[in-house]
């Protein structure tokens, strides 16, 4: 199987001209050609590409790892993951039921994943799925995948199935009655692909009585504006990876604030660098889930507020 170099693109968030450079400056990747001239990739230089876009947003200059085999840059990435990880994160290595979830995935028992993940669900309530399982849960599927233990189709599968459990449980939330709630509505940049950690804000917001409208993934960023406008948004939330390259965050977000109205605010979140280097004007960067809640009682509060000084003009 090969992907086209539009496809390698959106797979490791690795730009076309980035991928032409490589191959004449370090002879990687080595593409393949078509019928039609046009690129292609095998499936494990895709995968060799992610290894290397991941070690080059912990750090990694391109030009000392491109040319290094797969085994040593995965060796390398399991010693950044040591480096890196947080007592937060050493502490879910040690959960036993997170372990036990990555076993499911090795031994192809998607259904049993499922099964328990379900269950866990409805023992504990959607709030506690989302922050005590998938968030953890994510992180330690992809640092498995980096480290060489778990296959593309293996990461995919946990996605799909957590994305649609989070699906079911957010529809079932009882609508808020009253009207005094926000209107959010979610989306990622083009350059961004990844819908999980959106999905995750999205359970959150409508467990905080938020009426969510999602666009999905990848929306540009005058649509999102216009989106914004047509549905009477009180609050723009984008979600950024740890893969998006730091100045389409920036510009992105600039562009978008020149777009809206005022009364907008944009909320934005994930492990993307951009979000922890610089302040953005009119931009709350929610660290983590757990600010969901403070960002929309700030919301309420705020509005009360502005309510009040209109009442006393009045």
């Amino acid at each position: 199987m090969t992907l086209s170099i539009s496809a390698v693109e959106r797979d490791t968030g690795i730009g076309k001209d980035t991928l032409r450079v490589w191959e004449r400056r370090y002879g990687f990747p080595i593409p393949g050609r078509d019928a039609n001239g046009e690129r292609t990739y095998p499936m494990a230089q895709v995968e060799k590409l992610r290894v290397i876009k991941r070690l080059m947003d912990q750090g990694h200059r391109p030009g000392r790892i491109v040319a290094q085999s797969i085994d040593a840059l995965q060796h390398l990435s399991r010693g950044e993951a040591t480096l890196q990880a947080s007592r937060a994160v050493e502490a879910a290595h040690t959960r036993q039921d997170l372990v036990a979830y990555i076993a499911l995935l090795q031994t192809q028992d998607h259904e049993g994943m499922r099964r328990e993940l379900l269950k866990t669900l409805s023992q504990h309530g959607l709030q506690y799925f989302v922050t005590e399982v998938v968030a953890p849960l994510t992180f330690m599927v992809g640092e498995t995948w980096a480290r060489g233990e778990l296959a593309v189709h293996e990461e995919h599968l946990f996605t799909e199935c957590v994305s649609s459990l989070m699906r079911q449980a957010t529809v079932a939330i009882p609508k808020p009655e009253g009207g005094g709630e926000p209107v959010v509505l979610l989306t990622t940049f083009p350059q961004e692909a990844h819908g999980l950690g959106l999905l995750m804000v999205e359970s959150l917001l409508t467990l905080q009585g938020c009426r969510c409208v999602s666009l999905g993934t990848q929306t540009p960023v005058r649509d999102i504006a216009q989106a914004a406008i047509a549905h009477a948004a009180d609050v723009v939330a984008l979600s950024f990876s740890v893969n998006m390259n730091p100045n389409h965050v920036v510009d992105g977000l600039m562009e978008l604030n020149l777009l809206l109205p005022d009364s907008v605010e944009v909320w934005v979140g994930g492990g993307a660098s951009a979000l922890r280097r610089r302040q953005i004007e009119r931009v709350l960067v929610l660290h983590d889930l757990h600010s969901i809640s403070e960002a929309v009682s700030h919301w309420h509060r705020h509005k009360t507020s502005s309510e009040s000084k209109a009442d006393g003009w009045s």
